[in-house]
């Protein structure tokens, strides 16, 4: 990066900002349109009543995936419902989860009558750690579900292994992680489940919306009629065979899916690109430092860009803080999760409900240390539409970094 002067009147403070540029998401055109108005004007929305546009884009995501079964449904949350239904979780049954994440990764495990069982990330990628996994395992376990948080994978070599010594499920939590590989396989495609989302804010999105992949008949059998209101295929309309509930897309998403997945290979190598030039810049910074990735990490898709910021050498400047003022720079950005999800309301409080949680399962005690100190201290996030951005965007970043650096050693 060339060397800039630096602008000592910090834009949190009413001075300029370093980046003015506008990142937009999502990115369209009038191919979007024109698909979506398409289907307006047939009148066939449902599905599956009428139209065929949602089992085209199962086929193609299916096939962008690696995998041989895809089924959409409404969210990213409910995917992974399907998925542990799916997988055979009876009430009581521990799944491991990691506390770093969305809620939905634990709530869903709530829904389905089972217990969440918390362990701690690696400190150099913030997904979940496989030696915890392993020390957590008991009788009762009956899941993992790795989350490839912001993009990066876990290390699924690891986590497959433990999974089949002891017999367990994997269901991946991708909806992070759209185009993302490990080892030259696309994440959600290695474990027995990949769940993702296509909420607003994901790489590949339609307003709202998910998806389940598989290669295991039985699974995908029943997690399509779970999805559709307990039917089974080649079944009669009011035949019901499981407890499902209808949670179908409809033609309308589907479509402006397909056309979304059109850009999204070309969309995950340019935030490949860009965070890896972004890491070659940050690791110059003293005090910034952009989480690890090594070989098996052959595509990361930076839904979020994650760096650890060290307040001492930012003249003890409180995370929060320096968010709030690398935001007012221009870059978007935000300090990350305030807390583990373990400490949120729900477990604190015991708020489970009618749900069949045994009085044993007690989050009062739980601490993660790594993930801790992840929220409450070094976790810095920048958002997947400001990786879209060139290479020179990438060094205003760092100029914002520096910028707030300079100012507070003064």
């Amino acid at each position: 990066m060339k060397a800039i002067e630096m602008d000592q009147n910090l834009a949190i403070n009413g001075g300029t900002k370093t980046v003015t540029k506008a990142f937009p998401w999502p990115i369209y055109d009038e191919q979007e349109v024109d698909a979506v108005a398409e289907i307006v004007r047939s009148g066939k929305w449902g599905n599956p009543d009428c139209g065929d546009q949602v089992a085209k884009f199962e086929n193609e995501f299916a096939a962008y995936c690696g995998s041989k079964y895809a089924i959409t449904c409404v969210n990213g949350s409910v995917s992974l419902r399907l998925a542990l239904i799916a997988c055979g979780v009876k009430p009581g049954d521990e799944i491991i989860v990691p506390p770093y994440t969305f809620i939905t990764t634990a709530s869903s495990v709530i829904e389905c009558n089972c217990v969440p069982v918390f362990v701690d990330i690696d400190p150099d990628t913030y997904n979940i750690s496989p030696a915890a996994i392993e020390a957590a395992i008991t009788p009762r376990t009956k899941a993992i579900i790795p989350v490839h948080f912001g993009g990066l994978a876990c290390d699924m070599g690891a986590i497959m292994d433990i999974a089949n010594r002891y017999g367990l499920k994997v269901i991946e939590d991708a909806a992070h992680a759209h185009g993302a590989e490990y080892k030259g396989k696309k994440l959600g495609s290695i474990g027995h489940v990949g769940s993702f989302s296509f909420q607003s804010s994901k790489n590949l999105t339609s307003g709202e919306g998910g998806i389940v992949i598989t290669d295991d008949d039985e699974l995908y059998a029943m997690m399509h009629s779970l999805r559709n209101v307990g039917r089974i295929e080649g079944g009669q309309w009011y035949d019901h065979y499981n407890p499902g509930c209808n949670y179908r897309i409809t033609q309308m998403q589907a479509v402006l899916l397909s056309n979304q997945l059109k850009r999204l290979e070309g969309q995950t190598r340019r935030r490949n690109e860009n965070g890896l030039y972004l890491n070659q810049l940050l690791e110059t910074v003293d005090g910034i430092t952009p989480l690890q990735r090594d070989e098996s990490i052959t595509m990361h898709c930076y839904h979020i860009y994650i760096f650890k910021y060290d307040s001492a050498k930012f003249g003890g400047l409180p995370k929060d803080t320096f968010a709030e003022m690398l935001a007012a720079e221009g870059v978007p950005s935000f300090k990350g999760y305030p807390h583990p999800l373990y400490r949120q309301p729900l477990f604190q409080n015991k708020n489970f409900m009618c749900y069949a949680i045994p009085e044993t399962a007690d989050y009062s005690e739980v601490n993660c240390p790594v993930a801790e100190q992840a929220c409450n201290t070094d976790a810095v996030w920048i958002l997947q539409h400001a990786m879209l951005g060139e290479k020179e965007d990438m060094e205003l970043f760092v100029k914002a970094i520096l910028k707030i650096q300079a100012r507070e050693k003064d």
